[in-house]
This record gives structure tokens, C-alpha cells and sequence, in this order.
């Protein structure tokens, strides 16, 4: 049995916040794995704040500027600081993997290698590290999950009261239902109608419906669709995370496509159907039987590549000149079986943020 690492840096520079939250079992696992261990994470904002207050987190680094260059600025500070004893990086650019080997510490710098196509991102990782002696066998089932404070938690269920109160009368009350349709990408967005004509449907089988606030208001489900939907506080992701631990609480789901706060409502515990075209549901799927894939056959995705599909940055389906053919083909009634289905089957989470 090897000696626990004392200094272990965890380097995650990916920049997406879904990309961080698919990195938690890592983190958690590598804290297991070596107790009494001091263990940093260096992140960009505002995924950050989701290991700020993690009790396996001893310190969060952030890069100091935004400019060319500042990634591996953020790495050369962290060695120099403190050298470690094993350093874990998902991010392969700007020589960073070359950087964190000349350290002499042990590494671990390609957690993105031979990945088969419908082996999930997050177990890749697991598997990977298990590999290399650094995991435990059970660290491999582990899933996502964000530690929240009970202040934390106390916030996101007020925040929910205020917004979906619990007056009605036990036994009659549907589950709430949270539409993350800003999907950070085009690419990724699923057509505003579809969104319009689901909030109409769940609002006539009395379902209250919530939506995240966004700065742009880009693809909220507006006044067309006749249905009132509620809009969630500003409040940050630890903020965010408290209220999907809230909306889990209550039985509540969450449909988003491949989207940071998608798989944040996951690790907080609530139940998710999530919309996937461009990106590849066996590999970046939130992992469970409510991953709806559009247009499964499509012969220009690539699963282990997607940013080498024609359509990823620009949005351009060849298959279709008016948006993602891959997206348009997911329709409103498979998202209302998956919701009907998940609310049916747990009347109520716990939450898997609750320490």
C-alpha cells in the first residue's frame, strides 16, 4: 500500500463550468484516496466558486488575468508556491502537461486518452486515474456532487418558497419543473418553439415552472408559450446549485441541453433530462436513461472529436439551413415522457450536495 500524497495539485483550465463539474469525482476521489493531504484545484472563474467552502478542497487558484499566456502563468505560480507530490490535469494546451512533468512530481496529464466513444467523459477520467494506482475501485461509480453549506441550503430553499410557495394542499402539488434553455453555444440550443410548446403543455398539467436568470435573456421561454414561468435569483452557481437542491427536494426536474448548469442541477441532485445533438449522449451524457439524443445517426458527429464537426463553432448544420438538424430532432413529447416518468418515480431527492 503506497504512502498518501501530501501536496497534490489538481489543474482543470478547460474553462467550461460543466467541464469542472464533470472533474468533482476526481477531486473527491483523490481526497479519499490521500487523507491528510493538502489539496489545491486551479480553475477558472466562476466555476471556481464550486470548490470554494468543499471541505476536500485545502485552497481554489484562479489565473491572475484573462490575456494570452495566462493559463500557464496561473501553473508556473501554483509550482513555485508549493511544489507537489502528484499533479492531475484535464487541460492539455500551452504546454502545460510539459510544465507540471518538469515539476518532478507524479502526473497525470492526459485524461482525454484512446477515450471509446460511448465511455462517459467524468468515468474516463476515473478509470484512467484508477489505472494508474492513484483511485480505488469503488471511486469509479462515484458521480458528481457539489458540497453545499446548510446556509447554502437554507438560501436555495427560500429562494424556491418565494418563487413556488408549498400551499397547496398535500398529495395535489406537482413537482416543479426548472427549463435551462440558454445553452451557452448554438450549436447546443434547442429551437425556442420547442421550449414554448413544452412550458405550455407542463403548465396545463400544473407543474410550477422555473427558469435560471440570464444577463442576455437569451432563449427564455417568453409570454408566447401562455405559461408563467418563474425566474431564479441571480445568485451565483453555489447559489444556483442551492436551488436546484431545493427544486430536488420537492421531486422537481431539470431539462437543459449540454450545458454547464444542466449538470450543476445533477450534482446537486436533482433529476435531469437532458437534450444532446451535436455532442454525443454515451460520452457526454449527465448518465442516466433521460439523456434524449437527437438525430443519433448523423454522419458528420464526432463523439471523441466534437470540436472537429463542421457545425460545432459556427452552428451550420449541413444537414439543415435552418438551425441544428440534430437539436430539432428531439420532440416536445419525449421530453414530456422523460419528465412525467422522473416525476413519478421520486416524489422527492435527497440531494447529493448535502455533504
Amino acid at each position: 500500500m503506497r504512502e498518501p500524497y501530501r501536496e497534490i495539485l489538481v489543474v482543470d483550465l478547460l474553462g467550461g463550468i460543466g467541464d469542472l463539474v464533470m472533474l468533482l469525482p476526481v477531486v473527491h476521489g483523490l481526497a479519499r484516496a490521500n487523507p491528510g493531504g493538502s489539496l489545491r484545484v486551479l480553475a477558472h472563474e466562476p466555476g471556481a466558486a464550486l470548490l470554494r467552502g468543499d471541505p476536500a478542497v485545502t485552497r481554489v487558484l484562479t489565473p491572475r488575468h484573462g490575456g494570452a499566456g495566462a493559463a500557464r502563468e496561473a501553473v508556473a505560480e501554483a509550482l513555485a508556491a508549493r511544489r507537489p507530490d502528484l499533479a492531475v490535469t484535464s487541460t492539455r494546451y500551452d504546454g502545460i502537461p510539459d510544465l507540471l512533468a518538469a515539476s518532478g512530481a507524479r502526473c497525470v496529464t492526459d485524461l482525454w486518452r484512446r477515450p471509446p466513444p460511448d465511455e462517459p467523459v467524468g468515468e474516463r477520467y476515473l478509470r484512467i486515474l484508477l489505472a494508474e494506482g492513484l483511485l480505488r475501485p469503488e471511486d469509479v461509480e462515484v458521480r458528481p456532487a457539489v458540497r453545499l453549506t446548510p446556509a447554502e441550503i437554507a438560501y436555495g430553499e427560500s429562494a424556491l418558497a418565494r418563487r413556488v410557495p408549498a400551499g397547496t394542499p398535500t398529495g395535489t402539488a406537482r413537482p416543479p419543473v426548472v427549463l435551462v434553455t440558454d445553452a451557452g453555444m448554438d450549436v447546443k440550443r434547442w429551437p425556442a418553439g420547442r421550449w414554448r410548446e413544452l412550458a405550455a403543455l407542463l403548465a396545463r398539467r400544473g407543474h410550477p415552472l422555473l427558469t435560471p436568470g440570464a444577463p442576455s435573456g437569451r432563449g427564455a421561454v417568453d409570454a408566447a408559450s401562455g405559461a408563467e414561468v418563474a425566474v431564479l435569483p441571480r445568485c451565483g452557481l453555489r447559489g444556483l446549485a442551492a436551488c436546484f437542491a431545493a427544486v430536488a427536494r420537492r421531486g422537481g426536474v431539470v431539462v437543459g441541453g449540454d450545458t454547464g448548469p444542466l449538470r450543476l442541477a445533477a450534482a446537486a441532485g436533482a433529476a435531469t433530462v437532458g437534450l444532446f445533438g451535436p455532442t454525443w449522449a454515451g460520452r457526454y451524457g449527465i448518465g442516466s436513461r433521460d439523456d434524449l439524443q437527437g438525430l443519433p445517426g448523423c454522419p458528420h458527429r464526432r463523439p471523441a472529436a466534437i470540436t472537429e464537426q463542421p457545425c460545432w463553432w459556427t452552428a451550420c448544420c449541413p444537414l439543415s439551413p435552418a438551425g441544428p438538424a440534430c437539436m430539432a430532432d428531439i420532440p416536445v413529447a419525449s421530453v414530456m415522457r422523460a419528465v412525467t416518468r422522473l416525476c413519478a418515480g421520486s416524489p422527492a431527492r435527497h440531494p447529493a450536495g448535502d455533504g
